[in-house]
């Protein structure tokens, strides 16, 4: 059973899952979604003991992160890392993750590292003056970084701090990684890894969007909307849940067999109270998308992506397109008011498929002629956080631009 949920990921080349299985991981954590986030996603990765020091976990996400993983452990201890005396409780961690938004947590912890040889991730969400972001950076001893007050928090103590859920979602993705990189001996960023764009204003929750394709992009994309107070969502899926989809797909932990756009929606309108709906159908070149203001396209295959650029540049509605593969992603955006070129034409999906017809992928799919691809959830959260913030920025006023990550790369995007 736990080996063809975590299928997907086994498949991908050079994986250790013994050294994900074996290990126990620390993380210091805020008043905030951050720490939450990183447990769930943790845990549906296959990392099971964590140990957390934080005032706050919060029990959905928690719940969540112990349905998906029966053998995962949570040690949680509320409180705020103020002193080396709490050290005790990160006995026997391979590494410690720092979320936290006070520098002096951040200065205990990067001491630590340097005393006891022990990696510190440190990840977080920043606002100062009109811009926001994120950084993160994996510090070991012996790499001694020059520029290491630009991940020291400007805030000594505990104090109110900027958390966005979507920023948050990347920061988990990213901070995901290096945690598998360090605990099966890969390459971790050199660099620091940061984002920055203009702060953002509240954004408009009226829109009425079309989400295509609800497995792991769409729920890390309907996850981003909910953060971010959108209320109008309709998720677009035939397919149903399958256990190999569960090391990613975290929202549908005993859902096995049902309809994926009807138990997201079903579930972020319970957590979130919001009013989403779902169609149990294949989009094509007959969906009406006249009453959404946007759509993302979250499908698994060229050819609904195709159709899916044909559709919103003859209606003239926005497309948040995404993809991933186990070690990248990509975000395209069409905004019709740039006259801007469609996510079909921006990657050549034209020549990929030699104009075929979507039906025969319809076909193939539900006569089971396929096979699984390696997939993971940290791709999926990356490039869902950025579908929902680049959508949030064209609301805004502001111009996003197209996002390529290559997980493999010090310059990840």
């Amino acid at each position: 059973m736990r080996s063809r949920r975590l299928d997907r990921q086994l498949r991908i080349e050079g994986w250790n899952q013994q050294a994900l299985d074996n290990a126990k991981i620390g993380v210091v954590g805020d008043n905030d979604l951050l720490a939450s986030l990183y447990v769930m996603s943790a845990s549906a990765v296959g990392i099971n003991h964590i140990v957390v020091l934080a005032p706050f976990l919060d029990p959905l996400l928690v719940d969540t992160a112990k349905k998906l993983n029966p053998r995962f452990t949570l040690t949680h201890l509320e409180g705020f890392y103020t002193h080396p005396v709490i050290d005790a409780l990160f006995k026997g961690c391979r590494l410690i993750v720092d979320l936290s938004h006070y520098g002096l947590a951040n200065k205990l912890l990067i001491e630590k590292g340097f005393r006891e040889n022990i990696p510190i991730i440190r990840g977080f969400c920043y606002e100062k003056n009109d811009e926001q972001g994120f950084r993160v950076f994996s510090y070991l001893r012996g790499r001694e970084w020059q520029e290491l007050e630009q991940i020291i928090s400007s805030s000594h103590l505990p104090n109110g701090h900027f958390d966005d859920g979507v920023l948050d979602t990347i920061v988990t993705g990213i901070v995901l990684e290096e945690t598998k990189n360090l605990l099966m001996g890969q390459d971790v960023s050199d660099d620091l890894i940061s984002y920055a764009r203009k702060q953002l204003n509240t954004p408009n929750d009226q829109q009425n969007i079309l989400v295509v394709g609800s497995g792991a992009l769409g729920i890390f994309v309907g996850l981003g909307l909910a953060y971010s107070k959108f209320q109008n969502i309709t998720f677009m899926d035939p397919d149903v849940i399958e256990i190999t989809n569960l090391n990613r797909q975290v929202l549908f932990y005993d859902a096995i067999g049902n309809n994926k756009a009807e138990i997201l929606s079903e579930r972020l309108n319970n957590l979130f109270d919001m009013d989403n709906k779902a169609k149990i159908a294949y989009f094509d070149k007959e969906t009406d998308i006249a009453s959404y203001d946007a759509v993302f396209d979250c499908v698994d295959n060229f050819e609904s992506r195709l159709v899916l650029s044909e559709k919103c540049k003859e209606q003239g509605t926005i497309l948040i397109s995404g993809g991933t593969s186990a070690d990248a992603g990509q975000v395209v955006i069409f905004d019709p008011m740039k006259n801007s070129a469609t996510p079909a034409e921006l990657l050549g999906l034209y020549d990929i498929v030699e104009k075929r017809n979507p039906e025969a992928y319809q076909r193939e799919r539900a006569a089971c002629i396929y096979q699984p691809d390696p997939s993971v959830i940290m791709t999926n959260q990356v490039a869902a956080g950025f579908m929902v913030d680049s959508y949030r920025m064209l609301l805004d006023g502001q111009k996003p631009g197209n996002i390529f990550y290559d997980s493999s790369s010090s310059v990840r995007f």
